[in-house]
């Protein structure tokens, strides 16, 4: 069970040079990051691959989960099912993982990386066959984010022969997950060989908070969401003398959840974490996502390849959510939680009292669209092998804000008796977009028991931002301009094989991430840049069933940029904050007792642990009052950071059955950079998002019975101990993790 540390553990695939056709691997290559045969393949530098039967015994849709067994990597929850991750590595900031470049078959997936990289999308791990994570000196071939590393998702490939998958599941507060998919590939008595998928996923979900009742509205728990995901996938190999493959991919995601930025003021929290007050009943996000790529691989022969993919995304949602208050007086969501006056903000926000509030229309539209090539070449000089690749992408991408606002007014007792409606457009109208041209090289150089992989990438952006006259932000702020930013990485990391087993590493690597234009182009915006060191040793022995990974690791941020709070009510304004360190200690260690005895019992247990000591290396030096790093001192522990945080995971697995249980344990944090623990922000101003989460152990079990060739039943229950926490204040308030949760059901695999 558990995670596969890096790909000198199990092996995924075979490389693809040198094979014939019926070798050829499922997962193409430019798909997968990081699996392959792991005799012909080594990473040294840190890397961890989550394979499909990981996810199986996991049996869950939230990638938060996923992740919180990977060293190195932090997640802030903050709807209790992974809907809307915000993803941290190494210390980098958490906001809607805008740090991070996400990828789905190793195409950028967030809905406009360039111009607006906050993730408000990204891909299903219910519906995946694996997930990688890069981390440190392995990211130098991918971008535009790399201070904190890649997430890249592996989509569900054609199978070899006629297969097909089903999966349906029932759980707690009505949840309902169905997953299909059939496909098969075959010789043509003429032209080659061609193949396909059809994929199909449900996940369904009553919601576990239940919103207060007032005399207008009584549909109190329906605070859950719908998403629907089709796939279909296809293939052709033609019949000529090099190999050439070509796939066509197209799937569709869309989602409707009853989801809020409103959290709880910290008494109600503590009486009732799963509640939400009546101002938000209205709250909803209705998205919709179409992707399509084209991907090309040839080999002109056995020691080069050439892999293209032409790539479309697009991606359009609207988060209706509550705004602030307006009447009587105006006031910011998470000043009105502390705000118990009588007939005070949170009166008004519970439905106990006569006021306004408005709710914001975050209607936008997004593009992206591209392509990528990216050519390996094998070859020796004198004693030394060369695996050397070089790519490029040209990419575009454009963010189009049309948002709007409703006022509601409301009666003492809760009922709404006025509703009126803003102009569209009036609350933000602008696009932004952004052309950019990548290129990088990089070569992995073997020789005796040495590795050494020097790695270079320079992008190019030109940016343009317009924003119409109707909203003019005053201070004399262009309302469209144009410009370019460029940047450059680097890095080089050392292998090393001690024996067999065991491997040591060493990486140095300069990344960086871009600024959206507007940010640029108003508010003159550096790149944030980062300089990072790792250190690591690994050692895989399957027959004793150990493995052991140990990474020592350091990054200095430079100029990181932080956007204004999520949500919130002030400036909102994005900023190169300051500078932070990074540091800390990645331990992953999985021992199987019954493999190595020898026994008909497996008893596989996998143990990560993260130590880590981010703080701001100087004062932050943001503006804007409502940001994540307000009053932050040099010396402050970075929000949302935890000091260290532990998961261990252990199974028994005998005949057909299989059982799991998973422990993760994460200690409190600061949520703002001021390191506050007063609720009241540095200027003195009272805000429910300062202050801390709580910690907590929360504790997961599975199991899974096979009853015969093609079908198995599992159950699960996550949240074991009911466990009640702080999980964030963000957007507004505190947040609660998901509550003890019960699931089960079928596959069926033939």
């Amino acid at each position: 069970m558990g995670l596969l540390f890096s790909t000198f553990l199990h092996a995924q695939e075979s490389t693809i040079s040198g094979q014939s056709k019926e070798e050829k691997p499922v997962l193409l290559p430019g798909v997968s990051l990081i699996g392959s045969d792991a005799a012909e393949q080594t990473l040294p530098a840190s890397g961890v691959f989550i394979g499909k039967e990981d996810l199986k015994k996991q049996i869950n849709v939230d990638v938060n989960r996923v992740l919180r067994q990977v060293p190195g990597v932090y997640v802030r929850e903050e709807d209790g099912m992974g809907l809307f991750p915000n993803i941290s590595v190494r210390g980098v900031t958490t906001e809607r993982s805008k740090a991070v470049t996400v990828m789905e078959d190793g195409i950028l997936t967030a809905p406009a990386p360039y111009s607006a990289p906050s993730a408000y999308y990204i891909p299903n791990v219910g519906r995946m066959s694996g997930l990688e994570i890069l981390k440190g000196s392995s990211q130098i071939k991918y971008g535009p984010h790399i201070t904190g590393g890649v997430v890249n998702y592996l989509s569900t490939p054609i199978p070899a022969n006629q297969e097909t998958f089903l999966k349906l599941s029932y759980g707690s507060y009505n949840e309902m997950i169905g997953h299909f998919w059939h496909g098969d590939n075959q010789e043509l008595s003429r032209g080659g060989r061609v193949g396909y998928l059809v994929e199909g996923f449900y996940h369904g979900f009553d919601g576990f908070k239940t919103i207060d009742a007032t005399p207008d509205f009584s549909d109190t728990d329906d605070t859950g969401f719908t998403r629907v995901e089709p796939m279909v996938k296809l293939f052709w190999e033609p019949d000529t003398a090099n190999y050439n493959r070509l796939e066509l991919k197209y799937g569709y995601s869309s989602l409707d959840a009853n989801e809020t930025y409103l959290g709880l003021s910290q008494a109600d929290f503590k009486s009732n974490p799963f509640r939400r007050y009546a101002a938000s009943r209205f709250d909803n996000i209705q998205t919709d996502q179409e992707q399509l790529s084209l991907r090309h691989i040839v080999e002109p022969s056995p020691t080069l390849r050439i892999a293209t993919t032409a790539y479309l995304q697009n991606f359009s949602r609207n988060w209706a959510k509550l705004k602030d208050l307006r009447s009587p007086a105006k006031m910011g969501l998470s000043q009105a939680l502390l705000d118990t006056s009588p007939g005070g903000g949170l009166a008004i926000l519970k439905g106990e009292a006569a006021g306004s509030f408005r709710l914001r229309n975050n209607s936008r539209d997004y593009q992206l669209y591209g392509i990528q090539t990216a050519v390996t070449k094998s070859f020796e000089s004198g004693n030394a092998e060369h695996e050397w690749e070089t790519g490029a992408r040209l990419h575009f991408d454009e963010i189009d804000r049309f948002q709007w606002d409703v006022q509601y007014d409301q009666a003492e007792n809760g009922t709404i008796t006025d509703a009126q409606e803003g102009v569209k457009g009036a609350a933000g109208d602008r696009v932004q977009q952004s052309t950019a041209l990548a290129v990088y090289t990089q070569d992995q150089i073997k020789w005796d028991r040495w590795s050494i992989t020097p790695g270079l990438r320079f992008e190019t952006v030109d940016q343009d931002y317009n924003q119409d006259q109707r909203r003019r932000d005053g201070g004399g702020s262009p309302n469209s301009g144009n410009g370019s930013v460029d940047a450059v990485a680097g890095g080089v990391s050392f292998g090393y094989e001690l024996s067999q087993d065991w491997n040591t590493f060493f990486g140095v690597h300069r990344g960086f991430s871009m600024p959206g234009p507007r940010s640029s182009i108003r508010s003159k915006l550096e790149e944030e840049t980062s300089w990072s060191y790792e250190l690591g040793t690994r050692y895989y022995n399957p027959e004793r069933g150990l493995s052991v990974e140990a990474t020592a690791f350091r990054t200095d941020f430079n100029d990181l940029i932080v956007g204004g709070n999520i949500g919130g009510g002030g400036s909102a304004t994005t900023e190169n904050v300051g500078d932070i360190d990074s540091m800390g200690l990645e331990l992953a260690l999985g021992y199987d007792h019954g493999k190595a005895s020898g026994w008909s019992v497996r008893t596989p247990v996998r143990l990560g642990l993260t130590i880590t000591d981010a703080t701001l290396d100087g004062n932050s030096r943001n503006t804007d009052a409502e940001s994540l790093f307000e009053g932050g001192r040099d010396g402050a522990e970075v929000p949302y950071i935890p000091n260290y945080q532990v998961n261990l995971q252990a199974g028994l697995e005998f005949g057909k059955v299989g059982a799991y249980a998973g422990l993760t344990y994460i200690p409190e944090t600061f949520t703002s950079a001021s390191n506050n623990r007063s609720g009241v922000r540095a200027d003195g101003t009272p805000d429910a998002r300062v202050g801390t989460t709580d910690s907590y152990l929360v504790a997961d079990l599975s199991i899974r019975y096979q009853l015969n060739e093609n079908a198995t039943i599992f159950g699960g229950i996550r949240n074991l101990f009911d466990k009640e926490y702080v999980a964030s204040r963000h957007p507004h308030g505190p947040r609660p993790g998901l509550p003890r949760f019960f699931n089960g059901g079928v596959e069926f695999n033939f």
